[in-house]
């Protein structure tokens, strides 16, 4: 009752914060209904239907990252003074965000559940023309019990993800009203890319022979024959550059204070070191995806047919919204946690348009060296496949 409270008082940033969350819930949700729907209709074909349910993993995956982003930007998770004596401490905290992420998420699939009958016909009226009824399962009866199982994967996977985020922690946590300006070096960085060398060894040795003619890793609506050893090469690279993304945005910042810098660039440098762990791990999210879809158009191209399906563009809006919205609600986070920095800088007679050149300071360096990464990454998977 206590989140259901705090949600509803909220800002309308962090409501429209929420809403996107819900959003993305409801597309995975619908993703998940329809493998269910597609089971249900093709009942002799389960290697099928198991394949398109592992296929939404993805946009799961980049729903409770979403979510998670979300909750930590969110004021009610931050521990205030008064509140421990009200026995709101960070544990208690950590509930009611999770709670919170899970009242969203139930939302958006209850929405995607009204959508998934209506579109079936089974709420009156004949079955849509907009998707093809046979990826629905139109016509055939749904196991109840088993949607709402399946469905419950979103909240509780959100909710999970949030919980084992925003856990205490001893020490420093900013989020915890510790504003002491400490620098930790992520130290994921050499795991990170023997995972995602391991990830494109993996896809080069799974793929000789394996890719069917005229069907190139068909995905959802066009689904059948997937290469297994090649998909799970694409997610350990993608692992791989997500657990990366915190020690490389470190290294931008060691690059940027390297030799003498002068004030800019020193200025930029150490906010990229001091936010490498708030950041980076979302713009890790956006390399993996921005690879993926890099290596998916390239393979698409070399394909004879054109194997992308409704599903598909469900999914792929799911994934890339969430990747955007997720970098995009970092820095704003980001930026908040800077506010005590800023204002100090102010005070002392920096104008402002030092700030702005130290933060197209800091993009640049992101762009210069995680942009080629992932092009490299996303060329080196898709070497395999196209030649």
């Amino acid at each position: 009752m206590l989140a259901l409270r705090l949600a509803r008082g909220s800002r309308p940033l962090v409501q429209l914060r929420r809403l996107f969350v819900a959003a993305a819930a409801a597309g995975t949700g619908f993703l998940l209904l329809a493998t269910v729907g597609h089971a249900a209709g093709h009942p002799t074909t389960a290697g099928d239907s198991l394949v398109r349910l592992l296929w939404c993993a993805a946009p799961l995956a980049a729903t409770a990252q979403l979510a998670v982003s979300v909750a930590r930007s969110d004021p009610a998770a931050r521990l205030q003074r008064g509140m421990a004596a009200a026995g709101l401490g960070p544990f208690r905290l950590t509930l009611i965000a999770a709670s919170s992420t899970a009242l969203t998420c139930l939302l958006g699939v209850l929405v995607s559940l009204v959508v998934f009958f209506r579109l079936r016909g089974d709420l009156g009226g004949s079955p849509t023309t907009a998707l093809d009824a046979d990826l629905l399962g139109a016509g055939h009866p749904v196991p109840l019990v088993g949607v709402l199982m399946l469905l419950a994967l979103v909240p509780l996977t959100a909710a999970g993800a949030t919980a084992f985020s925003l856990r205490p922690r001893a020490g420093g946590d900013p989020r915890h009203g510790d504003h002491r300006t400490r620098v930790d070096t992520p130290t994921a960085l050499p795991w990170g890319i023997a995972l995602t060398a391991a990830g494109l060894a993996i896809e080069a040795y799974a793929s000789r022979g394996a890719v069917p003619p005229g069907g190139l890793l068909p995905l959802p609506g066009r689904l059948i024959g997937s290469p297994p050893g090649v998909l799970a090469g694409w997610a350990l690279s993608a692992c791989g550059l997500v657990l990366s993304g915190p020690g490389l945005v470190h290294v931008c910042g060691r690059l940027l204070c390297a030799g003498r810098p002068g004030s800019l660039r020193l200025l930029s440098g150490r906010v990229l070191q001091q936010e490498s762990q708030r950041i980076g791990r979302p713009l890790g999210v956006v390399c993996a995806v921005g690879s993926g879809t890099y290596a998916a158009v390239k393979v698409y191209e070399a394909s004879p047919t054109s194997p992308f399906g409704p599903l598909t563009a469900i999914g792929a809006t799911v994934v890339l919204a969430c990747a955007a919205a997720s970098a995009l609600t970092a820095a704003i986070e980001s930026r908040a946690a800077r506010a005590h920095t800023t204002a100090a800088l102010r005070r002392l007679g920096a104008p402002a348009s030092v700030l702005y050149r130290a933060a197209a300071l800091r993009t640049s360096a992101l762009v210069i060296v995680l942009g080629p990464l992932t092009w490299l990454v996303a060329e080196t998977a898709t070497l395999p496949l196209v030649h």
